[in-house]
C-alpha cells in the first residue's frame, strides 16, 4: 500500500533541499536515474539526478536568491501534484538573455512519481513567455 503522507513529505523535503542548495540531501530524495519531462524546460532535458543538480545549480547562478514555496500539494497513488511558487532576481544570464536585475515571480505545476521512497520522475510546466516579460526580455514571435 502506498503511504501518501510519506510521499508528500518526500516532496516537501525535496523543495526544502533545493531552497537550501543542499545537494547531498537531494541525493537521498531523488533516484539516480530520475527523469524530468518538460516542454518549458527545453533541451537538453533532465535525464538523471546529476542532470537535475546541474540544472538547479544553473538556476541559482541566474537567480541567486531563488526560492520555491509549495502553494498546493495533492497525492494519489505513487504521484504527488504540486503548484509551486518560484521567486528570484535575475542577476545572471538566462540562455541568450542578459541579467536584468528584475524579479520573476511565477507559479508552475509539477507532478512527481515516487518509487522506493524517492522521486523517480517528474513532469513540470511553466509559462516561459510570462517569465520573459516580467524580466523585461523581448518576447519571441510565435
Amino acid at each position: 500500500m502506498v503511504d501518501l503522507e510519506r510521499n508528500k513529505a518526500v516532496v516537501r523535503a525535496f523543495v526544502e533541499a533545493i531552497n537550501a542548495q543542499d545537494w547531498d540531501r537531494l541525493d537521498a530524495l531523488v533516484a539516480p536515474d530520475f527523469v524530468r519531462h518538460s516542454h518549458a524546460g527545453g533541451s537538453p532535458g533532465v535525464r538523471s539526478r546529476d542532470d537535475l543538480k546541474r540544472f538547479l545549480r544553473g538556476e541559482f547562478a541566474t537567480f541567486p536568491d531563488a526560492h520555491e514555496a509549495i502553494a498546493a500539494l495533492l497525492a494519489e497513488g505513487d504521484r504527488v501534484a504540486v503548484r509551486h511558487r518560484f521567486r528570484g532576481t535575475q542577476l545572471g544570464p538566462m540562455g541568450p538573455h542578459p541579467p536584468t536585475g528584475r524579479v520573476m515571480a511565477a507559479d508552475y505545476l509539477a507532478i512527481y512519481r515516487l518509487a522506493g521512497g524517492v522521486i523517480a520522475e517528474a513532469w513540470a510546466e511553466w509559462d516561459n513567455l510570462a517569465g520573459l516579460a516580467q524580466l523585461g526580455h523581448p518576447i519571441p514571435n510565435a
